[in-house]
């Protein structure tokens, strides 16, 4: 399997889906709450955007847009990231 491969296995089956329960569970404390405070708003703004980010790599991925140190180094950095939690 590629680094390409892996990169793009990793979004798809962990990272995405994590990134989307998160937002998922914070809308449903958002909606318990019935309003959002400033930090929350902050967060799911950001979690979005990761979201997106994630769907343009393997977007790029799939046209074949990335560099192979460009692959290496998204793959090293979400592993790491990955461990951390």
């Amino acid at each position: 399997m590629t680094n390409a491969e892996k990169l793009q296995n990793l979004l798809e089956l962990e990272i995405i889906p994590d990134l989307e329960v998160a937002i998922d569970e914070l809308f449903e404390e958002i909606d318990k709450a019935k309003n959002a405070t400033k930090e929350q708003k902050e967060d799911l703004e950001e979690l979005r955007e990761m979201r997106t980010e994630c769907f343009a790599i393997v977007e790029e991925l799939k046209r074949d847009e990335l560099e192979a140190e460009e692959i290496d180094e998204l793959l090293t950095e979400l592993v790491e990231m990955k461990t951390e939690e």
